[in-house]
């Protein structure tokens, strides 16, 4: 059900970047105005993750993700109302932080009902559900800003997120217990381990004192944050690109970059099934086939013209797989625990969005100020991706 859910939760999320073009058009924007705006939005969205994740194991994670959806539809229907760069950033934003309710809340209940040898199958399933949310987000929104306007494309599309928290909320339980059913038990000293009881360690801030106290969640978080420049990087640029650039129409530009997390939808629980199947529930593997893969796919958009929608399709497409490989939100709850589990998802998240939202500020300033050099955008995204392998190289779980 969760994932059914989350499949619909970026139509108040990631709303703005498919009709980005035409918000730009219509209200003079600079690609410095576009770029604040997804500032505000994923950085939104960060702060949220620092708080909803501890709050839901205090108050119960179906709770908090209804109260994310409805929240979220708000803020977005007060964005819809804006006419300047600040009445759209801001309400925008706080629907990004309102949005976080839904996700690590969500990745917490899933890890109490599957124990780390299934794990990266059932979170691959919620990665999935991500991807397929990014798809039909795109699809959704971007043929309701054609036909509607920029504007509708706010109002109605988050609609469904509220009427789906609503039901998520009656049908679904936090964990087996809830449900008259018995907790599983990890049965190896690798999965166990991390769930033993320590001194405060789940008192009021304990989570986040082990945490952070914890090396390889540090890396593991900054390997996310690196992942989500590339990942939000191209959701964010590539519409602009292939518009201006490659000089596609805005109908051609939608239907060309939806099939980047068209990859995003199938890689998760492929890369779920062989670490749990074949990897003995190593993540670390699949993390940096990701990286490589994608590290090389980035270069060639970067060298090849955009001007071809064949070739533009089959690079996307092959982004999206590649970059869809990487289970770091499994790493998060197997390094943390079931009962950390949506804090340590938060966290993670957080580093995430708050690179996601700085690259967002950066790209934009360099187009802005160097004369639009696409090229050097794709190039810095690569070399992060390789620099994501030395480090991830080191947390081993």
């Amino acid at each position: 059900m969760f994932a059914f859910f989350y499949l619909f939760v970026y139509l108040g999320r990631f709303n703005f970047w498919p009709i980005s073009p035409l918000v730009k058009d219509d209200l003079n924007f600079s690609y410095l105005q576009i770029g604040i705006i997804n500032v505000c939005l994923l950085w939104g969205f960060g702060l949220g993750d620092l708080f909803h994740g501890r709050l839901s194991e205090y108050y119960g994670f179906r709770v908090w993700i209804a109260l994310g959806a409805i929240t979220t539809t708000l803020f977005n229907l007060l964005a819809s109302f804006g006419t300047s760069i600040w009445s759209i950033a801001i309400p925008y934003g706080i629907a990004g932080f309102c949005n976080a309710a839904c996700w690590a809340p969500g990745i917490s209940m899933i890890a109490q009902w599957w124990p780390r040898k299934d794990r990266g199958l059932a979170l691959g399933i919620i990665g999935t559900a991500s991807g397929g949310s990014m798809l039909l987000m795109w699809w959704i929104v971007g043929y309701v800003g054609i036909e509607f306007g920029w504007r509708s494309a706010f109002r109605y599309p988050p609609i469904i997120v509220l009427i789906l928290g609503f039901v998520l909320y009656f049908l679904v339980r936090d964990r087996p217990s809830h449900a008259g059913l018995q907790e599983y038990i990890e049965e190896d000293v690798v999965s166990s381990t991390p769930e033993l009881p320590g001194p405060g360690k789940l008192t009021r801030l304990g989570p986040y004192k082990s945490l952070l106290k914890n090396p390889k969640f540090h890396l593991a978080s900054h390997v996310k944050g690196l992942e989500n420049v590339v990942k939000y990087g191209l959701t964010t640029w590539i519409p602009l690109y292939y518009f201006e650039v490659g000089q596609h129409s805005i109908e051609s530009t939608i239907l060309l970059t939806a099939i980047l997390p068209l990859g995003y939808l199938i890689a998760p629980p492929v890369s779920g099934l062989i670490s749990d199947r074949f990897l003995d529930s190593n993540r670390r593997p699949m993390v940096i086939t990701s990286c490589i893969a994608s590290a090389v796919v980035l270069l060639l958009v970067a060298i090849i013209p955009p001007d071809s929608s064949y070739i533009g399709a089959v690079l996307l497409l092959l982004g999206g797989l590649s970059i869809g490989l990487s289970p770091m939100s499994t790493l998060a709850v197997d390094i943390a625990g079931r009962d950390m589990a949506a804090t340590s998802s938060g966290l993670l998240d957080a580093h995430g969005y708050a690179y996601a939202g700085l690259q967002a500020l950066l790209f934009s300033i360099i187009l802005d100020m160097t004369g639009s050099p696409w090229n050097i955008v794709f190039i810095s995204m690569a070399f992060v991706r390789v620099l994501s392998v030395a480090m991830i190289y080191k947390v081993r779980v």
